[in-house]
């Protein structure tokens, strides 16, 4: 038996009962139970493969047949009109002697996929709704120009693939657009182990500054491209742990596109080009009667910025394994003292990466406005997550991303905007988002409203109109108008506080289905009024997903309202 494949399985299938049941209900899943083990196994490892919570991992996966050998998509924003997606084909056995290959037929169907999913002319004929669902949004964002740049993930309890399927991707043609990685019980291990400090020495080039200031002491110099990468292969994911930009590879990112043709033509350059990395950690010592090229120790070091720089190198490496000796990057590294160490990383880390912002989320979670909507939220009775945990958010508590979506939605009547500008809602929406005049009552019927939207677009009645899987933060919209003009409670539900709520909680309570019947009513009306009345029949669903990322259907909505 391999022993890290079986830590795996008990890991897996130890998770809670409120998980397992959300799987079992949301995929369908019936009583076999060698099915719902692979399924746990897929969930599992895409939650910390993505490190995303239990609802956004639950949202990924499309395994249900019909599903063309993929079993979970994850789609980023565009970015420069690159669109990158990660798609997962998950091969689960019993025998955990870990001595299995990945499937030659897998890559097979991955690669078939690859031809079809992604080509928005393509009929996708006979595949299950969850997959369609985010096979047409996809498209959607293709046909607008935006270029998918795919992550391929073979994940099994065993080996990779063997050279025959090899082979096949190698003729495949896909070259850069497509970069494919194997992961088994020793890639989440790995994982799951980043949470281990980090003692490390650091071999500089040449001078460097060293500067005491404010009880705290700053090391400025330069470290060789290799020293950097020999530092991530022997650290990995333990360094990046406070980092807010997960590594993406080559795909989806142009920067580090960038950074490999640097290495290949100016190496000697490469220094003037990069922004360089920001190291944090408890301590650093260092021989002051040598004049250059020092050896620093470190204590529980961090990389805060740079992260996507340092695999970027180590990936370099390891692929051409030299690189000119001239070739180096600017570092900075931060002795901050204990008593202030979470909250000076906390404001270095958001000040460096805030040029770029990804998810800002852990960056703001110790804003004073989080904490008092943390506050206000516990005293009417609910939980507010303004960090995020590495367990399983339960069922009805609150999560500041969750909270911003519905914000946008119910409260600021941005819904375009809720879904599909996420990686701004902590960056520069944050002040609007999380404005001063927002209280904890509002939040929390927000969060409600479009709670209960997003689980009809999850899981679709048999009598919901087809656009609903795609219009949830608008139907929140819609749904919050209507408890307003019943209530009294003005525009964006500014009469709303912790007096009135138990009463309009009452009333949404008792409403909601009405509510949201009403909604649907006030979306089928705009959707005729912009596209005509067999709108269903003369759009794709293509063009349907890309009406609700825009504004020019906010007109329609408020002339049907």
């Amino acid at each position: 038996m391999n022993f890290k494949a079986s830590i795996i399985e008990q890991q897996f299938l130890g998770l809670d009962d409120e998980t397992k049941n959300a799987l079992r209900d949301e995929l369908n899943l019936g009583l076999d139970e060698n099915k719902f083990k692979s399924t746990l196994f897929l969930y599992y490892s895409t939650k910390i493969l993505l490190d995303l919570e239990r609802d956004e991992t639950i949202e990924c996966l499309v395994d249900g047949g019909q599903d063309f050998g993929i079993d979970a998509i994850y789609v980023n924003e565009p970015e420069e009109h690159e669109l990158p997606i990660t798609i997962i084909q998950a091969k689960y056995t019993n025998n955990l002697k870990g001595d299995s290959n990945f499937p030659e037929s897998g890559i097979k169907e991955m690669l078939n996929a690859l031809r079809y999913l992604f080509d928005p002319y393509a009929q996708l004929g006979a595949v299950n709704e969850r997959l369609r669902t985010k096979v047409e949004e996809i498209r959607s964002f293709i046909r607008e120009g935006n270029i998918p740049k795919i992550r391929a993930i073979a994940l099994n309890n065993g080996l990779k693939w063997n050279e025959a399927a090899q082979e096949q991707i190698d003729l495949s043609g896909f070259g850069q657009q497509v970069v494919w990685e194997h992961v088994n019980h020793d890639t989440l291990l790995d994982l799951l182990n980043s949470t281990k400090k980090v003692d490390a020495i650091l071999q500089l080039l040449g001078a460097a500054i060293v500067e005491d200031m404010n009880f705290s002491r700053v090391f400025v110099g330069r470290m060789a491209v290799r020293e950097v990468a020999e530092l991530i292969g022997q650290h990995g994911d333990r360094l990046l742990e406070r980092n807010v930009r997960r590594y993406l590879g080559l795909q989806g990112n142009r920067v580090n596109t960038d950074i490999h043709t640097t290495l290949n033509q100016e190496p000697d350059n490469f220094y003037y080009y990069n922004n360089g990395l920001t190291l944090v950690c408890k301590s650093f010592s260092y021989n002051g009667l040598q004049e250059n090229d020092f050896l620093v120790r470190t204590k529980d070091l961090q990389i805060v910025n740079g992260g996507q720089t340092s695999m970027t190198l180590h990936h370099y490496m390891r692929q051409h394994e030299t690189v000119s000796e001239n070739a180096s990057v600017l570092v900075r590294i931060y002795e901050l003292p204990d008593e202030q160490y979470e909250n000076y990383v906390s404001k270095i880390t958001h000040a460096t990466n805030n040029q770029n912002p990804v998810d800002l989320k852990d960056l703001r979670a110790n804003d004073e406005k989080q904490r008092n909507l943390e506050a206000g939220i516990k005293e009417l009775g609910y939980v507010y997550h303004r960090k995020r945990s590495t367990a399983n958010v339960r069922t009805g508590n609150i999560t500041s991303g969750m909270a911003a979506e519905a914000i946008l939605s119910v409260i600021l009547k941005k819904p375009h905007q809720a879904k599909f500008n996420a990686k701004e809602h902590f960056g520069k929406f944050y002040d609007v988002v999380f404005s001063a005049e927002l209280n904890a009552a509002q939040t929390v019927i927000a969060v409600l409203i479009y709670r209960f939207t997003e689980a009809r677009r999850k899981k679709l009645l048999s009598t919901d109109k087809v656009f609903v899987r795609y219009a949830s933060c608008f139907l929140a919209m819609q749904m919050a108008q209507k408890l307003s003009d019943e209530k009294q409670l003005g525009e964006q539900l500014i009469l709303l506080n912790h007096r009135n709520f138990a009463e309009v909680k009452a009333t949404l309570d008792a409403k909601m289905e009405t509510y949201f019947e009403m909604a649907v009513q006030d979306i089928d009306h705009a959707l005729s009024q912009l596209y005509g009345e067999s709108y269903m029949v003369t759009i794709s669903l293509q063009q349907l997903s890309a009406t609700f990322r825009r504004a020019d259907l906010m007109e329609k909505i408020f002339q049907a309202a």
